[in-house]
């Protein structure tokens, strides 16, 4: 099991930096410490390691969408889900350079993924943000487009990391980004009156 875990780890690391396509075993092994056919007793080659990785990462990216409570308050379940996204992208950001560099090639190891479980949860939460506008707790903003833009703004600072550190003069950007994203979906997200 360790070595798994060691294993997993370097991959994250090679696969965030170099793509699937750049990604080798051998840079696998190296950063595991481990040899090669210790690598390929473990799994059967670098699409396992990937898809393995990316299996892992997908349960833990969307658990704060899934958690999105309907009875709650929209304003603040929106932001805590802002938040939360947030967090992740700034406290895993090879986690979400992996999944940002699945989707810019088109998403060829998880596109079934994509259409068979992201989509349909993605579905039932705009037709909840959908049901929090028709009751006016929220004014009348696209559901769908409202979600992308918590991806876009959230994962920005993990997927163009090297940029925001030299455009913040190295700057730890958290409690800026935090302050923020809050200020402009709070706004965004109140109701008109």
């Amino acid at each position: 099991m360790r070595n798994r875990r060691l294993i997993l780890d370097s991959a994250l690391e090679v696969f965030s930096r170099d793509g699937f396509g750049g990604a080798t075993l051998d840079a696998i092994a190296k950063g595991a410490g481990l040899s090669k056919p210790n690598v390929l007793y473990y799994f059967e080659g670098k699409t396992e390691i990937y898809v393995t990785l990316l299996s892992q990462l997908l349960e833990t990216w969307l658990d704060p969408l899934v958690e999105l409570d309907p009875q709650g308050d929209p304003v603040e379940e929106l932001l805590g889900y802002v938040r939360h996204k947030l967090d992740m992208s700034l406290e895993l950001p090879a986690e979400s350079k992996l999944f940002a560099g699945e989707i810019l090639q088109g998403a060829p190891h998880i596109a079934d993924y994509l259409k068979n479980d992201l989509k349909p949860l993605f579905d039932r939460k705009c037709s909840v943000i959908q049901y929090w506008i028709a009751q006016g707790k929220l004014p009348d903003i696209d559901p769908a487009h409202l979600i992308f833009s918590i991806w876009s703004t959230t994962q920005h600072y993990a997927d163009f990391g090297a940029q925001v550190s030299v455009l913040l003069d190295e700057q730890d950007p958290a409690a800026r980004a935090h302050q923020h994203l809050e200020k402009m979906f709070r706004r965004l997200l109140s109701p008109v009156n």
